[in-house]
């Protein structure tokens, strides 16, 4: 019984630290941004990339940033996304070093392609 208390507990706390994630990262007018031409970048691999991604999304991975960045307009509004939102904001915060000073982060790229497509419902 203590086992399943423990394993609740951290299950439990798994989810607020979630929940507390999105809340904090999750920029809640992204779709203004997508609305005003803002660039999707999907920091996944190519093989990530290639099994599904949003459509019109530009794929440079968190591995390559670091050389590809300057194929990006720095003054172009940005929004990172990957698989679970951690990625991302790694690559945000690459950017904004570089000097990019529009770069938000997107999370999960399905969490925003879900997002993006209940707005226009």
């Amino acid at each position: 019984m203590r086992n399943l208390l423990i394993i609740c507990g951290i299950v439990l706390t798994a989810y607020i630290i979630y929940r507390v994630y999105q809340y904090q990262t999750l920029d809640k007018d992204l779709n203004q941004l997508i609305k005003k031409d803002a660039v999707i970048l999907d920091v996944r691999t190519e093989k990530e990339y290639a099994m599904g991604h949003i459509d019109g999304s530009v794929n440079i991975s968190l591995g390559t940033i670091r050389e590809r960045y300057i194929e990006l307009d720095p003054e172009k509004t940005y929004i990172t996304v990957c698989s679970h939102g951690l990625r991302s904001v790694k690559v945000e915060s690459i950017l904004k070093e570089k000097g990019f000073r529009h770069v938000y982060n997107g999370g999960a790229w399905s969490d925003l392609q879900n997002r993006i497509h209940q707005k226009k419902e």
